[in-house]
């Protein structure tokens, strides 16, 4: 049963002034204790600029930043802005017609779920640009993390005219996206050692660059899936550096964000952050957990990189009564104070002024409060 912590509130963007603070360690357990959202600052990189859906066939261009109105205490106040509010970090393994395991979902739970994030006002972004402090979204909308598990070939496959497949994660997304203009379509696919189901090295390379052409992060959940916990600190040191050196030799940028197996961390958690083995290394800057609450802001003092919670995505059955998605997202529906809500001005962090003291001390000179 998963144990939890509560939830800060603070939740920031990051923009070419602000430095990324963003990492995550897992403690692979939920939560059966009452939560309370605290939103949480942060900095990071320079934002990327938002960007319309691409086809799903179209190799994606990415567009030029558009002008953006600096935020002003009024501005701020009138959209509610708090970006030192909660995130939900969603996490999807198997997408089956006919669910088989407790954590499977079907095509039509995946598309009404993204309907619903789309619908009230959710702009996905990717674990990577969360822990890079990379949020750059309108006024008003809030950041969502889409993560896939495990690789599997109902993440991402192509049909004969070289298009997502029905059915398929990539394709439900760009489906959502298209009914929604402002669901930016992307996610985070955290694989193991074949990729999508797939064997040979070519068509695990077509994949990777495919979706990362697209904006879709790829990067490293280990070499085979094992229980870290039960590791020496060499093996698990080898299982992660070798799912790095098949990443990075299919055409992957270095995984700046890694997933525990089971959301189990090793007995030094220190060897699930950074290593090198046989000459390759990894070194992550934010580590995520299994479950089972929404994310700290990256803006916020609290904020803890290497411990990262997500939230299962599944109804409000058994344990998932208080902690998966379907729970989650109504709890930030009713509590839109906790939710982080952006500002849509990449270069300052607004929020209310009883969270002005949660932020990172280092981005006191670009907040804004009201």
């Amino acid at each position: 049963m998963p144990t939890s912590r509560p939830i800060q509130e603070n939740t920031v963007r990051s923009s070419p002034g602000l430095t990324t603070v963003i990492g995550i360690v897992n403690v692979g357990v939920m939560i059966v204790a009452v939560v309370a959202l605290l939103v949480l600052p942060f900095s990071g990189g320079s934002p990327e600029p938002r960007r319309a859906a691409p086809s799903p066939s179209a190799s994606a261009a990415p567009a030029s930043p558009a002008p953006v109105a600096a935020a002003t205490v009024e501005s701020a106040r009138k959209v509610k802005a708090n970006e030192l509010g909660a995130i939900p970090v969603i996490m999807y393994h198997r997408i089956l017609k006919k669910r088989r395991a407790s954590i499977d979902r079907t095509p039509a739970q995946l598309r009404k779920e993204l309907e619903r994030l789309a619908a009230d006002g959710y702009v996905p972004i990717t674990a990577a640009e969360f822990a890079a402090g990379l949020i750059d979204l309108p006024a008003g909308a809030h950041p969502v993390v889409l993560t896939f598990d495990d690789g599997h070939p109902s993440h991402f496959a192509l049909d004969s005219s070289g298009t997502p497949k029905k059915d398929t994660v990539v394709r439900i997304i760009y489906d959502v996206a298209a009914r929604h203009p402002g669901f930016r379509p992307v996610a985070t696919f955290w694989v193991n050692d074949h990729p999508f189901g797939l064997v040979s090295h070519d068509r695990q390379a077509a994949a990777v660059r495919w979706l990362v052409d697209r904006g879709f992060e790829v990067a490293n959940h280990t070499f085979g899936h094992p229980d870290l916990h039960r590791l020496s600190g060499k093996k698990v040191t080898e299982v992660i550096a070798r799912e790095e050196r098949l990443l990075t030799g299919l055409g992957a940028p270095a995984s700046s964000t890694f997933a525990l197996p089971y959301g189990s961390n090793p007995k030094k958690r220190a060897t699930a952050r950074s290593g090198k083995w046989k000459g390759t290394s990894f070194h992550f800057q934010a580590v995520f957990l299994a479950g089972a609450e929404p994310a700290i802001s990256p803006y916020a003092k609290a904020y803890d990189r290497y411990d990262i919670p997500r939230i299962q995505s599944n109804g409000k059955k058994g344990e998932c009564r208080k902690w998966c998605s379907e729970y989650w997202l109504g709890w930030l529906d009713k509590h839109p104070d906790r939710r982080y809500t952006s500002d849509g001005d990449p270069t300052h962090v607004s929020m209310p002024r009883r969270l002005g003291s949660k932020i990172l001390a280092k981005l006191d000179r670009v907040k804004i409060v009201y």
